[in-house]
C-alpha cells in the first residue's frame, strides 16, 4: 500500500530467547514486509527487569557505563548501568549485581546472598554526579530485605555486641541495631525512583521469603527461617528510621530489597511499566499512530494483572490506537488481556513447533507472525 503509517512496536524481552530490542527489531521487519511505506518507532519494553537498563538506554539514546561490584556471593561482577538520553538519569537494575543470573543453580543459597553490589551500583551513579537514579528490581538471588544495599550505603547493621552482621538475609536474626550515622550524605540530594512490577509486603505469606525464597533455593525450613530474620529486620529498621515500610506493597519486592530502598534512602515505590513508559515519553510517542505492536514471550493470565502489554495498551487507548499482541506462546487466560485495551493476540510460535526449536528461531517466528497479521504473503513459520 502507498498509504504512509506510523507503526509503534513496543515488545518486552522473549524471556531466554530475545531481548526487547531484539524483539523491536524483529517486529520492526515485519511491519515493514506487510507495509513497506511505514514508518515504525522502536520502543523497548522492560518492567523493571533483566533488560530495563537496555530498554531506558536504546528508547532515549541514552548511553552505557559499566562498573565492578559485588556479586550475590561476594566475587567480583563487572555490572553495566545506564545514563538515560536526557543526560541527567542513571539507570541501574539490580539484576546486574544481584540477580539470579548471576548464581549457579547448585550455589543458589538466600540465606548469604547479598545486594551489596546493588548498592554499589547506587553509589557509582552518585560519584558520577547523578541525583536522579532510576532502579529496576526484579530478577534478585538475594533475601536480605535491602541490607546489603543499605551497607554499601553507610549503614551499619549491628548485633548484640555491636559487631557488624555478615552479609546475607539470615543474619538479620541477629539484627539489635542500625547505625545511620555514616549514611552517604548524596542520599538526601537524590530522587530515587524504583521500578516494582509486584505488590508483595516484605513479610508474612505473600512476602518475599515465601513467595520468592523457594526459586532462589530455599527449603520450607530456610523460608521460615528467613521470613522471621526479615521480621526482626523490619522491627529494628522501623525504630532505627521512623519509618513504617513492612507492610507497604512491593515492599517484598527483589527479596525485600523494596523495603530496604524505602527505609534507608528517599526512594518511591512505582509500577515498572508506567516508570519505562514515562522515561521514554511513551504517550508523546504513540500520539497519532496507525498501529502499537506489543509482544512477550508468554502471555497469560498474569500478563492482565498490568504486566508491560497491558500496561502499553493502556496508554495507546487513551489516543484511540489499536494495539496488536505477539506472544510466543499462550497460556491460560491469555484472552483476559482484550479486556485490557488489545484487540487481538497472535501466537508466534506454531502450538507443535517443539520449545527448543520456537527460541532457536524466535526472531524469524516473531518477523513472520507480525508480517502475516498485518497482511503479507501467508507465513512459513511452522516450515523447518
Amino acid at each position: 500500500m502507498s498509504e504512509s503509517r506510523l507503526v509503534v512496536v513496543a515488545p518486552d524481552s522473549f524471556k531466554g530467547s530475545l531481548s526487547a530490542v531484539q524483539a523491536a527489531e524483529a517486529m520492526e521487519r515485519g511491519v515493514l514486509a506487510a507495509w513497506p511505506d511505514s514508518r515504525v518507532v522502536k520502543i523497548p519494553i522492560a518492567d523493571g527487569g533483566e533488560g530495563t537498563v537496555e530498554a531506558l538506554v536504546t528508547a532515549t539514546s541514552g548511553r552505557y557505563e559499566t562498573s565492578t561490584v559485588r556479586g550475590p556471593l561476594g566475587r567480583p561482577v563487572e555490572a553495566r548501568w545506564g545514563v538515560l538520553g536526557d543526560g541527567r538519569t542513571a539507570v541501574v537494575e539490580m539484576a546486574a549485581a544481584s540477580g539470579l543470573t548471576l548464581v549457579p543453580a547448585g550455589r543458589r543459597d538466600p540465606r548469604i546472598a547479598s545486594t551489596f553490589g546493588t548498592g554499589q551500583l547506587i553509589r557509582a551513579a552518585l560519584d558520577a554526579g547523578f541525583r536522579h537514579i532510576v532502579i529496576g528490581i526484579g530478577g534478585s538471588a538475594t533475601n536480605d530485605g535491602g541490607s546489603g544495599m543499605a551497607k554499601a550505603l553507610g549503614v551499619r547493621f549491628l548485633d548484640g555486641r555491636g559487631d557488624t552482621l555478615p552479609e546475607g538475609g539470615a543474619a538479620l536474626s541477629r539484627l539489635v541495631s542500625v547505625d545511620l550515622s555514616r549514611v552517604d550524605p548524596r542520599l538526601a540530594e537524590a530522587e530515587i525512583l524504583v521500578a516494582c512490577d509486584v505488590d508483595n509486603p516484605l513479610t508474612g505469606p505473600r512476602g518475599a521469603s515465601a513467595v520468592y525464597g523457594p526459586q532462589k533455593g530455599a527449603t520450607p525450613a530456610v523460608v521460615a527461617e528467613l521470613d522471621a530474620a526479615l521480621e526482626r529486620y523490619a522491627r529494628v529498621s522501623s525504630e532505627a528510621t521512623g519509618r513504617d515500610v513492612a507492610r507497604l506493597p512491593g515492599a517484598g519486592a527483589a527479596g525485600g530489597l523494596g523495603a530496604g530502598l524505602l527505609f534507608f534512602t528517599p526512594a518511591r515505590l512505582v509500577p515498572g511499566i508506567d516508570l519505562v513508559l514515562d522515561s521514554t515519553r511513551f504517550d508523546d510517542q504513540v500520539r497519532g499512530a496507525t498501529l502499537v505492536v506489543v509482544g512477550e514471550g508468554r502471555t497469560d493470565h498474569q500478563t492482565a494483572m498490568g504486566k508491560a502489554p497491558v500496561g502499553v495498551a493502556r496508554v495507546a487507548s487513551r489516543h484511540g490506537v489499536p494495539v496488536l499482541l505477539v506472544s510466543g506462546s499462550l497460556g491460560p487466560g491469555a484472552e483476559e488481556v482484550l479486556a485490557h485495551g488489545i484487540g487481538r493476540i497472535v501466537q508466534a510460535s506454531p502450538p507443535e513447533l517443539p520449545l527448543e526449536e520456537a527460541m532457536a528461531r524466535a526472531a524469524e517466528l516473531l518477523q513472520a507472525a507480525v508480517a502475516e497479521s498485518l497482511g503479507s504473503t501467508p507465513s512459513t513459520r511452522g516450515a523447518p
